[in-house]
């Protein structure tokens, strides 16, 4: 070996080992579980080269930098608002408020939606109702016929004068992000169009993955359709013969959509660095009888509260606790809430696809399911399209349905956003919805081969890092 391959030799391994100081110690400085800080160490020890680069563009959760994204500032409402529910005997609601989450309200008008084809057409009607404003956030944007109706829509509302703005994520749009063009119409008629932190044009002062993965779709500033669907002719969209997702949808009128609506202006502040205006349009009287909580979670929330939530409500669940997710890989405190709810006596049911879009999501969610099956916990494996909505039913007290998946990107990286209702009609429908899907699908695991079961378990070590 000559002296320069010596020197060479020596410079690669100086700076292997710099990598991996600084990786490991931004780590060990963060906050993070046991799992996710060995699952991040063993990655970095035995690939450093991959794994470090790979850590710093998608293993950061809440950050702090100059091109950080402020918190959300949801407006003040008084505890004398007749809307206003006491959380002092409800523990779902303590826990939210403390963590700064906006209080439940009264005197919304909620409805789910479960038929692509009517998302669809609710939609465009409240499109061609809407006076004022139009404000569109969503994960997908697909340029296909279901889409190109949507522009044409929008277009026409925006040159009648409505303030129309369609934010995308980067990522999840990418291929609308690429081919912007296909805007120019819908931006010549007055409308504007933004992604979120577009990584081009600000490559060192992105994370890409803290990616916007929620739907919002907001009307005057009072009446919302929200849930798992995104834009795109997959999820919904005119009768035409299409196979679908198995997705939700829902309507919000009422108090509660002006919460939504503080995050949507709080995103697309930080996506277009516009100056920060917001005019809440004010409602006198709601007439609506349905008791909602918007509860976001993210980089953007000071704290994990959506996360918390969903630990206490596991853990004092005393009837049931019905999760549908298409994505299940978890963390552990969150396996073992359910192996206890279950110990206890609770029906604990996991309604998932028998197979999703994502392989890798299928290996690393295998030994979970597993473990839950062989505690007698009901896993139900959806055999329809594949089942993309989330939603989560408790006891006779509520449930929650949005954009949230259980696994820990979804959990502690993404930002999202689901809605916690608690009312007697909405229990019944989500239920319902619930039981439907059980109808086609069957029940338990298969016991997996040696090999499959080797991969699970390597897979089982990193699924914090997926």
């Amino acid at each position: 070996m000559t002296t320069t391959q010596i020197l060479y030799t020596y410079i690669f391994v100086i700076f292997g080992g710099l990598l991996v100081f600084t990786a490991i110690g931004h780590i060990l400085y963060q906050k993070r579980s046991p799992t996710s800080m060995i699952s991040w160490m063993m990655a970095i020890v035995f690939l450093p080269f991959i794994t470090v680069p790979l850590y710093f563009i998608i293993g950061i959760r809440k950050r702090e930098t100059n091109r950080k994204k402020e918190y959300v500032q949801f407006p003040q409402v008084s505890q004398h608002t007749p809307y206003i529910l006491d959380s002092s005997n409800h523990t779902i609601l303590s826990i939210l408020e403390k963590n700064g989450i906006p209080p439940a309200t009264n005197g919304n008008n909620f409805r789910l939606i479960s038929s692509d084809t009517e998302a669809y057409i609710a939609l465009l009607d409240e499109i061609e109702h809407a006076k004022y404003s139009i404000d569109f956030c969503t994960y997908v944007f697909e340029f296909d016929s279901m889409t190109e109706n949507l522009l044409k829509r929008l277009e026409e509302r925006a040159k009648e004068g409505v303030k129309v703005r369609l934010l995308m994520d980067l990522v999840g749009s990418f291929g609308a992000y690429v081919h912007q063009r296909k805007f120019n119409a819908l931006k010549n008629a007055g409308a504007q169009v933004a992604f979120f932190t577009p990584i081009l044009k600000r490559p060192l002062q992105n994370y890409i993955n803290l990616r916007n993965h929620r739907k919002i779709y907001l009307f005057d500033q009072c009446r919302l359709l929200s849930g798992g669907m995104n834009l795109s002719n997959e999820y919904l969209g005119k009768e035409d013969g299409t196979k679908r997702w198995k997705d939700l949808m829902y309507y919000l009128e009422g108090p509660a959509v002006h919460n939504f609506y503080s995050i949507f202006h709080n995103d697309w502040t930080y996506a277009t660095k516009e100056e920060k205006e917001e005019n809440l349009i004010e409602v006198k009287e709601y007439v609506g009888d349905d008791i909602v909580q918007v509860v976001p979670s993210g980089p953007d929330i000071m704290t994990d509260a959506l996360y918390e939530t969903l630990l206490n409500a596991i853990y004092n669940a005393q009837k049931r606790i019905w999760i549908v997710t298409p994505y299940f890989v978890p963390d552990e405190n969150i396996v073992q809430a359910l192996v206890i709810a279950q110990h206890k006596g609770v029906d604990v049911k996991l309604i998932t696809p028998k197979k999703s879009d994502h392989f890798i999501a299928d290996i690393g969610r295998s030994p979970y399911m597993r473990e839950l099956d062989e505690v007698g916990i009901d896993v139900v494996l959806y055999e329809g399209e594949m089942l993309h909505a989330k939603a989560i039913l408790f006891d006779d007290l509520g449930g929650m349905v949005g954009s949230v998946n259980l696994d820990n990107r979804s959990l502690f990286l993404n930002y999202e956003v689901v809605t916690f209702i608690y009312s007697d009609t909405f229990i019944r429908s989500i239920e319902s919805w619930m039981e439907t899907l059980m109808k086609t699908a069957t029940r338990g695991m298969q016991k997996p081969s040696k090999f499959r079961e080797a991969i699970e378990n390597m897979m089982k070590v990193f699924a914090p890092l997926l």
